[in-house]
């Protein structure tokens, strides 16, 4: 019997594509990324962007890259693209998910460069919603009900959602990592979730700007007692919250920019 070779078929509304090495990630899940703000070639924080590649690299696959191999690929990036620009940071496996053959072979590196982002201007109106993400704790792709409970806000006449845990404690945004203000300290959300580079970046400056912080449950219950709140990732370090499911937070605009103020004292290396 003659031995044939299957050569895949891409078909977009109708349209047959030319083959691509990409093609078999558009519905690959099992993968891993992080995302960073590139401004004038240079970015803040990216130490942990890279711990935090390494730490999920070893959790997935078993093994990471070095640091140098992930360098290399932004650095050929950056190159390519403006000295603004949203980045990306992607790590998968070259044989996709549903097979043990994903845990063998060094990952793949993706970077991809897109127009800078700066987030929404705020303030915003969030929409309280139980969900807990499966394994909270790694920045993961294909995570379908993020924009699911995005739409759902929104269907409501809420900006966005954010998740409460099984035990009724606020953990995260969709995108976002949550902070609150009690007037003397920020408050960090004490429940499983994802530990945002912004969010570790401002607790790092915060600790040098001598600016009280402190983790704790934070619940709907508790919302009365707390004076601000903002929500942050990778575009920016605080957009104010002006209410969480009926709750309204005064003093979220002077979170704001108190974290603002933190943010700027964080340097940006060269990549």
């Amino acid at each position: 019997m003659n031995e044939h070779t299957f050569t895949p078929q891409t078909v977009i509304n109708g349209a047959l594509l030319q083959s691509s090495p990409l093609s078999h990630l558009a519905f690959t899940g099992f993968a891993h990324f992080t995302a960073m703000q590139v401004r004038d070639g240079m970015v803040k924080g990216m130490d942990l962007h890279l711990n935090r590649l390494r730490t999920a690299s070893v959790a997935l696959f078993g093994q990471a890259r070095p640091d140098a191999d992930i360098l290399a690929s932004v650095r050929t990036a950056t190159a390519a693209s403006d000295k603004d620009a949203s980045l990306t940071v992607t790590v998968y496996s070259a044989h996709g998910e549903f097979t043990t053959a994903s845990m063998n072979g060094q990952p793949e590196i993706m970077v991809r460069t897109g127009a800078p982002a700066n987030g929404p201007t705020g303030p915003l109106k969030l929409l309280a919603t139980e969900y807990s993400r499966p394994l909270p704790g790694i920045k993961h792709v294909g995570e379908i009900s993020k924009t699911y409970y995005l739409h759902r806000a929104a269907e409501q006449g809420y900006d966005d959602a954010v998740f409460v845990d099984d035990v009724g404690c606020l953990s995260e945004g969709t995108i976002w990592n949550l902070a609150f203000w009690d007037g003397e300290a920020v408050i960090w959300p004490q429940a499983p979730k994802l530990q945002g580079t912004m969010m570790s970046m401002l607790q790092r400056q915060l600790r040098l700007l001598n600016i009280e912080q402190r983790t704790e449950p934070v619940t709907l219950a508790s919302l009365p007692s707390l004076r601000g709140a903002v929500v942050m990732n990778s575009w920016t370090p605080g957009v104010a919250v002006a209410e969480i499911s009926g709750h309204s937070l005064r003093e979220s605009e002077s979170l704001s920019a108190l974290l603002q103020r933190a943010y700027e004292a964080e340097p940006a290396q060269a990549i």
